[in-house]
């Protein structure tokens, strides 16, 4: 059993068994066999819950039909031992050979380890999409870290994926971005705004300092051609304007942190180029668009609520609470149409499967979205929301950013701790789990600083390898018997299978929480060779010991890179 993913090849031994014991079990009941590892080294290394999810439709009492898969799975080479634990799990111990010969499959397939068979679907994920009204800020930050990340691990995992940014173009933000940025421009022609701000619904609502460069920019390209003008001769010219500055800043922002997008897609080229009407015209054409009344809210209705008859869309067919409507009163579409229009056009591009990632607010949003894109063409929409984050240091919540005004921004974060703190620590969290980014944290050279824990552990891999004669995938493996040895081994294994879950889960936080793991297994192996000298990695007495040592160092050093490139974090060659 030489696969690089030596969970899936157990799986298949497993499947083998019980199609032994129970022949003809469906495939639905199949699929849900699983082979993980155990929670408890002291319980084998791997368990499979095959017995307990095939002995209804056998007609086997569970308990019976693990025994049954420990008489069989016993005798399959690479087991060292099978037993029967609980209402009818199986936990499995491999032989030390089977463990140690998976290092040259490492050392051979260097970081395309754990790297997935190719798939046949291709996936968009598209993230941040902030609106182009000022700079990106720690909101925006872990939106763009988890949705690049996880690009990075379903490409890992062997999809085709393409990394979207959505302009949010169209609408009321960008007209009253493009009215803040003439106040800036009046301002930089040193003339008084404040008669003309007087006549803004609303006000100036963009007031942040980075809209004077922009503001002088328009000064010095147009004179004084726009002052004191009507609006309607400069509203779209100083939006386009706008707009394109603020993308320039966002791509540069978004660069800072190691994010790059390989499609921007324009809402209001969408918009004005009738992908609406098309996207809505696919839903017509399968009879899901109708006129109706919907019922008012639950719970007290609205004093100005009154029944209307409304374009409607059928996504209650598709797992929704209630149907949505696509116009307004007055005709206009509303935004779930233009964001149905999206969607089609991404599907229409050849992306059946689509992941969002959004901010939590967007939380009554997934039903909608996912029942239109199962209308459109079948396939599947992930949302992925992301939870606020806060910055804290000395325990604080950090000052407001001065330039921007209202929020932390991104590039201040990024400037204070660099761009690899920032990808690590956002990514040590959960999605949905509110955070508290501590900088204090971020910047410690301690185990209590994850990204320093494991970069350290990268660093001293590549300084032992150094030091040492060339790695070997042909060495004599079998001199590696210590615990601490074993114990580093027994996770560098669980890679592939890691990559392949967390990629179907949608959960790239699970890629950092196993560096965290697998650099305190270096370590510890590490400080036992402080304690042990006959653990030391380089032992010039001991060339056999050494070459073996050697070899599970450069592999250590293998799954840290790809993990971290997964991250889009650097590995560190040495520790200044």
């Amino acid at each position: 059993m030489q696969d690089e993913n030596l969970f899936a090849a157990m799986r298949g031994d497993v499947l083998n068994a019980l199609d032994a014991l129970a022949p003809g079990l469906p495939p639905d009941v199949l699929a849900r066999v699983e082979v993980t590892p155990t929670k408890d080294a002291a319980h084998g290394d791997m368990a499979t819950n095959a017995a307990m999810i095939a002995a209804k439709p056998a007609g086997k009492n569970p308990r019976e039909l693990a025994a049954g898969l420990v008489e069989v799975l016993s005798a399959r080479a690479g087991i060292a031992k099978a037993e029967a634990a609980g209402p009818g799990f199986v936990n499995l111990t491999l032989s030390p050979a089977l463990l140690l010969a998976q290092l040259p499959v490492i050392l051979n397939a260097q970081e395309a380890y754990g790297q997935g068979a190719s798939r046949a679907r291709k996936i968009n994920v598209e993230y941040v999409s902030a609106n182009p009204t000022g700079p990106l800020h720690v909101g925006h930050c872990r939106g763009a870290v988890v949705g690049d990340a996880l690009s990075n691990l379903l490409t890992k995992a062997g999809y085709e994926v393409t990394k979207e940014y959505y302009i949010n173009d169209a609408g009321a933000q960008v007209l009253a971005l493009a009215r803040s940025v003439y106040v800036r421009y009046l301002e930089a022609l040193k003339l008084s705004p404040e008669a003309y701000i007087e006549t803004v619904p609303g006000g100036m609502q963009y007031g942040g300092a980075y809209l004077i460069p922009i503001g002088e920019a328009l000064a010095e390209k147009y004179g004084d051609e726009y002052a004191e003008t009507p609006e309607a001769n400069w509203l779209d010219i100083f939006r386009d304007f706008a707009v394109s500055r603020m993308m320039v800043m966002i791509r540069e922002d978004l660069a800072a942190l190691g994010v790059r997008h390989d499609v921007f897609s324009s809402e209001r080229v969408l918009v004005e180029n009738g992908g609406v009407e098309r996207g809505l015209q696919v839903l017509r054409g399968k009879g899901l668009i109708y006129r109706g009344i919907l019922e008012p809210p639950k719970g007290k209705t609205p004093e100005d609520w009154e029944p209307r008859e409304q374009e409607l869309f059928r996504s209650t067919e598709y797992g929704d609470d209630v149907d949505r409507p696509i116009a307004k009163s007055d005709g206009s579409f509303t935004y779930f149409a233009n964001d149905i229009a999206y969607h089609a056009d991404k599907v229409a591009r050849g992306c059946p499967d689509l992941i969002d990632v959004l901010g939590a607010d967007h939380g009554g949003y997934v039903k909608r979205m996912q029942a239109a894109v199962k209308a459109l063409s079948g396939g599947r929409l992930d949302v992925v929301l992301c939870q606020i984050v806060k910055v804290m240091k000395d325990g604080e919540p950090v000052k407001m950013s001065k330039r921007a005004g209202t929020f932390v921004e991104l590039r201040d974060l990024i400037d204070e701790v660099g761009p690899d703190a920032v990808r690590f620590l956002i990514l040590m969290r959960k999605a949905d789990a509110q955070m508290d980014f501590d900088l204090n944290a971020a910047l410690a050279q301690t185990r209590e600083n994850p990204v320093f824990y494991v970069q350290y552990a990268h660093a001293r891999c590549r300084s032992v390898l150094r030091a040492a004669p060339a790695s070997s995938a042909e060495a004599d493996f079998s001199t590696l018997t210590a615990p601490e040895e074993m114990a580093l081994l027994r996770r560098l294994i669980t890679w592939p299978r890691l990559v392949e879950q967390a990629a179907e889960s949608r959960e790239p936080h699970r890629v950092a929480f196993f560096l965290y793991e697998l650099a305190s297994d270096f370590h510890a192996l590490w400080n036992a060779g402080r304690e042990n000298t006959a653990l030391r990695f380089l032992q010039d007495d001991k060339p056999a010991e050494t070459a073996a040592r050697i070899g599970l160092v450069a592999a250590t050093a293998i799954v840290l890179r790809s993990g971290l490139a997964v991250l889009g974090v650097n590995p560190v060659e040495e520790m200044r």
